[in-house]
């Protein structure tokens, strides 16, 4: 047991005070809830703390069994259920009462979390507090205490220079703090094209980049459309590339990731839904945090409060006419209000928890900057508020490893950066698909929507369901459906009334053509034989950089409008299509256009005066080609831990310098011992 702290009395007043406003307000408002006066509202405060205490112990086993269903009605019902036993049941109360209870228990709960953010500033304290105070209560023994574990956190889509302008402002304050006092350093990384977070993940994770040339693209020889954030897909390319050495081999743990890095316990990570243990782990964390007062009304209430946020500044973008600007719904309303309030919530529940119980390498992936950014820009307000979101996260974390049982460095990441400008189809009034089909006069299947903001939620709700229990499998089959629901809807039809002969995918501003059914990729003199306007009009295109096709003579060409570069022997003729988009185009279109995987023609899309890009998908910023900030990674890390003097470039590159900062802790010793595979 810890020993009574007086941050803890403090914390305690605060939250007694709170309930105790909570059900003298409730009493006025509540009809047949009545404690009379002050003292007796003090009395009932106090009973229905203990109350839930005892029930949450009960019900949270319960809630474990039921997965996300559980977990959800112990934070709607469970303190509800304290209110009743505690101010009705005395008084002969019966189930018609439950109501009542229910809305008397979110007063309650919501005047005594608006009180504890009033008195701490508006800070996360109150979840800091809790975890705190949970760590001092149960140790958990390690057997190598002497071994540092390391947290790598991955602020999804930050660019470097988002980052380096925040820290400078001070508008991180952790992040600022640490890189001030000489704890950690900020440093530049360079992932390769495809810049996507499935490649990058992969990468990182694993230590290849290989055989991944887009978010979505076709097997040929199965002729099967892969989707990085679908559970099926996510574990068939896992199972394709692993060699079960990755990052989080030794002791590790995978957290809201699409690929495990060969973690033994994975968290809602994608490739890794409904494995067992790690399931019901899961929901019983999920029930835990959910089933507190702080826990479940504290990020509803921060989740509900964000989508108001979201219709106003939306609102505001078009009054103010913003450019460049997107259409920002309810549906994306109600996605960041997820992973803002309670998606981050539950990540950093995931996080601490496992760092008190001393694993020794952890791995967690927070989208609320990138997800934003998609929608509002990379440098408007609320993305920058979704980044200083995560900062905040990282003084939490910082706040546990001081208490955990070995000491743990934190490592700051992200997996790619993100360019800005008006969408395609917004600059030239028709998408990709639809140029393909003009240029062909044939159908052609497109990818319309862009789903890694949505994907984290699936892979939240999925996590939360397992194979133990009838009600289990069907929330994980009903997950499920739903991942690979929203997967179809994301594909229409252009031209429908001709044959099919196209499947056009957009990833980010990198376009992916596909001629369908074909087994090989076709050479630019098939492409002239079949489709004669197909290549000179995407060239030709106002908005098109340059296009990559294969030739039989020169391998991969990148042709632009007014010259071509031939990557293979780096032979130009005519002006550099690549000029542009920086030193490292050429290498990356190469690497990229030699893939299996890759698509019969690469599109990239213009980069203008305004060094801004034009988007395949409905996206004000985006990440998956070239040009703009989109390569431009960034990495904070200790001063103890070094990064080579020269950048970095490509994410299977990054994975090596990880890999032996945890060989510098002493990780991975029995696989350094062992065979390279």
């Amino acid at each position: 047991m810890g020993v009574l702290r007086w941050g803890d009395v403090g914390r305690a007043a605060v939250a007694l005070v709170g309930a105790v406003l909570g059900v003298l307000i409730a009493s006025w408002v509540v009809p047949s809830f009545d404690v009379g006066s002050w003292e007796d509202a003090v009395l009932a405060a106090v009973l229905i703390a203990l109350c839930g205490v005892v029930l949450r112990f009960v019900l949270v086993r319960g809630a474990v069994l039921l997965g996300w269903v559980g977990a959800v009605l112990v934070g709607l019902f469970g303190q509800a259920l304290a209110v009743w036993v505690v101010v009705y049941a005395p008084h002969g109360g019966d189930a018609a009462d439950l109501g009542w209870a229910l809305l008397a228990s979110w007063i309650i709960a919501a005047v005594s979390t608006l009180f504890g953010w009033v008195a701490t500033a508006g800070t996360d304290d109150a979840v800091t507090a809790s975890l705190l105070r949970r760590a001092r209560r149960h140790r958990h023994p390690i057997a190598d205490p002497e071994v540092p574990g390391i947290v790598f956190v991955q602020a999804d889509g930050v660019p470097y220079p988002v980052l380096d302008w925040c820290v400078r402002a001070g508008t991180l304050p952790t992040l600022s703090r640490w890189v001030r006092s000489g704890s950690h350093r900020a440093v530049e990384w360079r992932p390769r094209l495809p810049a996507t977070t499935p490649a990058s993940q992969m990468g990182i994770l694993h230590g290849t980049i290989d055989g991944i040339p887009a978010f979505r693209w076709v097997d040929r020889p199965s002729g099967k459309v892969y989707v990085a954030n679908r559970p099926a897909d996510a574990a068939a390319i896992e199972a394709t590339h692993s060699d079960g050495r990755g990052l989080l081999v030794d002791d590790g743990v995978s957290v809201s990731n699409l690929f495990t890095g060969d973690a033994p316990t994975a968290y809602a990570t994608m490739s890794a839904i409904g494995r067992g243990q790690e399931t019901r782990e899961s929901r019983r964390i999920m029930s835990e945090y959910l089933s507190r007062p702080a826990g479940f009304a504290r990020s509803m209430s921060r989740a509900i409060s964000e989508i108001g946020r979201e219709r106003f500044q939306s609102a505001r973008a078009r009054r103010r006419d913003i450019r460049p600007r997107v259409h920002r719904g309810w549906s994306f309303a109600m996605e960041r209000a997820a992973l803002t309030g309670v998606i981050r919530d539950l990540n950093t529940t995931l996080v601490a928890e496992s760092m008190l119980r001393g694993r020794r390498s952890i791995y967690v992936d927070y989208v609320d900057y990138d997800a934003v950014a998609h929608h509002a820009g990379i440098l408007q307000p609320e993305s920058l508020d979704a980044l200083a979101g995560i900062d905040a996260v990282l003084a939490q974390l910082e706040a546990v490893a001081a208490v955990a049982p070995r000491k743990y460095h934190l490592v700051v990441l992200s997996d790619h950066g993100q360019s800005q400008g008006a969408i395609f189809a917004d600059r030239y009034g028709e998408d990709l698909a639809a140029v393909v089909t003009r240029l062909t006069d044939s159908a052609a299947v497109v990818s319309v929507e862009n789903a890694e903001g949505s994907g984290s939620l699936h892979s939240m709700v999925a996590g939360g369901a397992g194979d133990d229990t009838v009600l289990g499998r069907a929330l994980r089959r009903a997950a499920a459906r739903a991942s690979d629901r929203v997967a179809a809807e994301t594909f229409e039809t252009r031209n429908p009334g001709k044959e099919q002969q196209f499947l056009v995918f957009g990833s980010g501003n990198l376009g992916l053509v596909y001629v369908a059914g074909e087994r090989h990729r076709l050479t630019i003199d098939e492409l002239a034989l079949r489709f004669p306007a197909l290549v000179p009009g995407l060239v030709d295109h106002p908005g098109v950089g340059f296009v990559v096709v294969e030739s039989a003579e020169h391998g991969p060409v990148a042709i632009g409008a007014a010259g071509e570069h031939r990557v293979r022997d780096g032979i130009v003729v005519g002006d550099d299509p690549l000029a542009a988009y920086g030193a490292h185009a050429a290498g990356f279109v190469l690497r990229a256009a030699t893939m299996a995987e890759a698509p019969d023609i690469y599109v990239n899309s213009l980069i203008d005066d305004l060094d801004e890009v034009a988007a395949f998908e409905g996206l004000v910023a985006c990440h998956g080609g070239l040009g703009g900030w989109q390569d431009r990674g960034m990495v904070v890390h200790p001063v103890d831990l070094e990064m080579p003097e020269q950048m970095v470039v490509g994410a299977d590159a990054l994975h090596r310098v990880l890999v032996g900062w945890q060989e510098q802790l002493g990780h991975r010793a029995a696989l350094r011992e062992g065979a390279n595979p």
